[in-house]
């Protein structure tokens, strides 16, 4: 699927701000040739360039951007070209107090940093949708620009009067009276009965920081206000040139917005990838940023782009590493393997000053090709060309699906129970998913609203579904009951949408289908002892939860050991109509996990990448009829096939493999 229709191929290159540079002409026509030599063809243009671009209020300066555009298109390098509204110039802080925020201690803060915005503001509003709409009437239909950029990274919120008055606003909206407010967020609870909507104000340290339902409803608002704020944002460029695509760069573990709901005001998902590699767990690593890949692939089931990663490394994480021989390679072809269109960097070249001179970048402060970095980014570069083959290939179908809810997590983290405000939901998730993944077996994650039709998938999992929203449990008794396998865990069903709990027992609705009813749910120290016994007799270490259960007449396939619930059932399975439901009553350890997945695999006959099993760390995944090959383990690895590839990345016969560390291979029947 081709997002740039203009230039349909693997994007390769980074964030370039040559506005940092006008006074060095010879270093922005440096550029170009190093772009080649880096076998770069796409860059990203003006993401925080607003005070370049608009000196004085309504002042437009736009000389330099056309000479830097064309510089490029004359040397054959394409342009991701960006909004400014990320960053404000000083005259507008300084002319229009509104357009800053008012932190959580009702504070309004000072010029500086970025998206230091209030996003309700009119003001702000009314100048981003000005200045991109003259960029697009400069630039839509330039022959270099090929997709929009939208801002950067979107986050934060702003408790101002704007937005407590927008607040109350989608409050009135959404409840319709006070009485129904009341009653959803049981205000009754510490005498907090609201008799006037003037008296609701966001929750926050100087206020109301207890009622969850406040919290998880403030969690929508905002991720409503920045929804409508990219909308302000797209409809102005695609006024000017609809066929112009946009894109809005998401990040890792973020969880201020739902991702799911944002994804629907933008065309093509695109996010920003920093892992922490050689920090200890490389294959765990991995298995989070596969997940976060497909959850990108995911948000509008189709393929993405790797908007940043970083060539070398970073300059804000407590500790930051260099990436070691073969990882650069490695990390940016796992992008690829699970969707992305491309493998951009932050950013080409290292500024002189500023918050992130230090931060990886393709071309060092020496301005020199004679380094490491480079040579790794042009090989991924020249492995991109060589695959290019595989650009309109997707993924295959996927069969199984895991229910990942951003709504439940907000839920699960204002919960005061259990591991209070440690509840690991998103590492929950990543544990089910990385058994999957191990075995080479593809994964699509929806949530609650967006799983609308289940029944193309051999198996959905459910972990720690502690919020019920969307009418999930009709759709996933439905599912079973039509032939599916669902396997749910502990501390699922237990709240409505509103963030209420259920009466009447848990999972809610479903207690039939998983012929067990969730009673007690035990939060168990780092010290404790307990594991799941399995009827065959392996055992597997618990941590964290466990939740005792009432069997319902499921059969019970593994009991706990220790504790006054010894020998009740830790894990069931329940025919339900034509399908199969699995009940998980605690938080196992991974191998527990990964035997569990293994057996359902094998029940289910799930499709793997490559049927062979493959060392602890080598990964296979599917793409487009390719397999990917991924040595996650840290080490030599020596395997073999049991039947012939060829690696497209060297043209070489593959069966009787030696993978170094970190290496990477492609591999074709």
């Amino acid at each position: 699927m081709s997002f740039t229709p203009r230039f349909p191929h693997f994007l390769h290159g980074g964030d370039y701000n040559p506005d940092q540079w006008l006074d060095r002409p010879d270093i922005l026509d440096r550029d170009v040739e190093l772009m080649h030599k880096a076998h770069v063809n796409c860059v990203s243009v003006g993401i925080f360039s607003w005070a370049r671009l608009e000196p004085e209020d309504g002042v437009y300066v736009f000389a330099w951007l056309d000479e830097v555009i064309d510089r490029l298109w004359k040397g054959g390098i394409h342009v991701i070209l960006a909004t400014p509204s990320g960053a404000r110039p000083a005259w507008m802080a300084q002319n229009y107090p509104e357009v800053l925020r008012v932190n959580d201690r009702l504070q309004r803060m000072h010029f500086g940093e970025r998206h230091n915005h209030c996003l309700t503001s009119p003001v702000y509003r009314r100048k981003v949708h000005a200045i991109n709409t003259a960029l697009a009437q400069r630039y839509a239909n330039h022959p270099a620009v090929i997709l929009w950029h939208l801002s950067n990274e979107y986050s934060g919120d702003c408790r101002c009067p704007l937005c407590q008055e927008k607040w109350r606003g989608w409050l009135k909206d959404k409840y319709g009276t006070l009485e129904n407010l009341n009653k959803c967020w049981w205000t009754s609870f510490w005498s907090q009965r609201y008799t006037d909507w003037s008296q609701v104000e966001a929750p926050g340290p100087m206020g109301e920081v207890s009622n969850t339902s406040m919290w998880v409803d403030w969690r929508r608002f905002s991720t409503w206000q920045c929804k409508t704020f990219i909308e302000n944002e797209r409809d102005a460029v695609k006024a000017v040139n609809p066929e112009l695509l946009c894109t809005a760069n998401l990040m890792e573990r973020f969880w201020d917005y739902d991702y799911f709901d944002l994804a629907e005001a933008i065309d093509v998902v695109s996010w920003d990838s920093y892992p922490e590699w050689h920090s200890g767990d490389d294959v765990q690593r991995a298995a989070e940023f596969a997940m976060n890949h497909d959850l990108m692939r995911s948000f509008k089931d189709q393929p993405f782009l790797l908007m940043e990663s970083t060539p070398s490394q970073v300059n804000w994480k407590p500790i930051n590493k260099l990436k070691r021989p073969g990882m650069h390679l490695l990390s940016s072809l796992q992008a690829l393997a699970y969707g992305s269109q491309s493998v951009m960097y932050f950013q080409w070249r290292k500024g002189r000053g500023g918050a992130e001179m230090f931060h990886g970048a393709v071309v060092d402060h020496d301005g020199s090709e004679n380094h490491r970095v480079f040579r790794d980014v042009a090989q991924v570069g020249q492995a991109l060309e060589t695959l290019e083959s595989l650009y309109a290939q997707p993924r295959k179908k996927a069969e199984v699906c895991i229910i990942y809810d951003t709504q439940n997590r907000w839920a699960i983290d204002y919960a005061q129970t259990g591991h209070s405000k440690n509840m690991r939901y998103y590492d929950t998730v990543n544990m089910h998913y990385r058994s999957l993944w191990q075995q080479g077996i593809s994964v699509d994650l929806k949530d609650m609203r967006t799983c609308t039709d289940l029944s193309g998938y051999k198996l959905v999992v459910a972990p720690m579904l502690f919020m019920f929203r969307g009418g999930i449990e009709e759709k996933l008794r439905a599912y079973v009951e039509k032939g599916g396998t669902l396997l749910m865990t502990y501390f699922s069903g237990w709240v409505d949408e509103f963030d209420l709990a259920y009466l009447g027992g848990t999972p809610h609705g479903l207690m039939d289908v998983m012929g067990i009813r969730g009673t007690e749910l035990d939060a168990i120290y780092p010290h404790d002892e307990n594991a799941l016994v399995m009827n065959d007799g392996r055992r597997f270490a618990i941590r964290e939860l466990c939740e005792i259960p009432e069997n319902r007449g499921a059969e019970t396939l593994g009991v706990f050991e220790n504790d006054f619930y010894a020998g009740m059932p830790c894990l069931s399975r329940n025919r339900y109509g034509e399908g199969t439901a699995y009940y998980l009553s605690a938080k196992l350890e991974q191998a527990g996990l990964d035997a569990i997945y293994g057996d359902i695999a094998q029940a289910l006959s799930l499709t793997r990448a490559l049927p062979d099993n493959l060392p602890k760390g080598v990964i296979a995944t599917e793409r487009g009829g390719a397999v990917f090959l991924q040595n996650f383990s840290g080490q030599e690895q020596r395997f073999s096939l049991s039947e012939p590839y060829t690696d497209l990345l060297t043209d070489e016969a593959m069966q009787n493999i030696t993978m170094p560390a970190n290496g990477v291979m492609v591999l074709k029947k």
